[in-house]
């Protein structure tokens, strides 16, 4: 007996069917994103008082960021045993993050090398002709993280339909543009409040979503 062949509106019912499928075993627990949001709001917070305060500090706040990859990898795996299915956007989702934290490992290390070019110069012509107002290269240098931080929170938040996240991303984008015109100390300050409201904030809103919902599955 020859099978009768599907209709067009057969066919798209059956993919809207996998996609409603797969959306609703999708797992999203809102650790990694209250994760990064805590981490790098709180590193900023701290950088800002070592500025201002003149804090000493034994070791290099920002390591607190290079050690939060070890736990991420844990929620990742987790997560991943938690999914039932897998959506259509995980693949491109994971490479989006992934490009993403090569891209902050490589704006600081392209800004420490500049950094360490210019800033001697700036020293010497502070010295020469006594403005201690020119701006070193750090005042500029925290605009290009601001604007990495928010392209890829722009595209999961555009992706999922989550309309703080993409809110989120794009204060980041307007805070490199700020950060521009400010001082050092104060680009970590709109750097804390940029991570609090693209990842933080939004992690914490998923993660009540995700126990509601596995609490109403009890």
């Amino acid at each position: 007996m020859q099978e009768k062949p599907l209709t067009e509106q057969e066919s798209l019912m059956i993919i809207q069917q996998m996609i409603n499928r797969a959306k609703s075993d999708f797992v999203d627990t809102g650790i990694g994103p209250i994760l990064w949001g805590a981490v790098i709001t709180f590193c900023s917070l701290v950088q800002f008082c070592i500025i201002h305060f003149r804090w000493k500090m034994p070791f290099d706040i920002w390591l607190l960021a290079l050690l939060a990859i070890i736990p991420q990898i844990f929620i990742s795996i987790r997560e991943r045993r938690e999914r039932k299915a897998k959506g259509w956007d995980d693949d491109v989702m994971g490479y989006v993050w992934l490009c993403f934290g090569i891209g902050v490992f490589v704006i600081n290390f392209i800004n420490n090398v500049a950094a360490d070019a210019f800033n001697p110069i700036v020293s010497d012509y502070r010295e020469i002709t006594g403005k201690a107002d020119i701006p070193n290269f750090w005042t500029y240098g925290s605009a290009y993280l601001l604007f990495v931080f928010g392209y890829p929170t722009i595209v999961t938040g555009a992706a999922r339909k989550f309309r703080l996240m993409t809110i989120g991303g794009i204060v980041c984008w307007v805070s490199a543009i700020i950060s521009a015109f400010t001082i050092t100390k104060f680009d970590f300050l709109l750097m804390a409040v940029s991570a609090a409201l693209a990842w933080l904030v939004p992690g914490i809103i998923i993660r009540k979503k995700y126990l509601q919902g596995k609490q109403q599955h009890v």
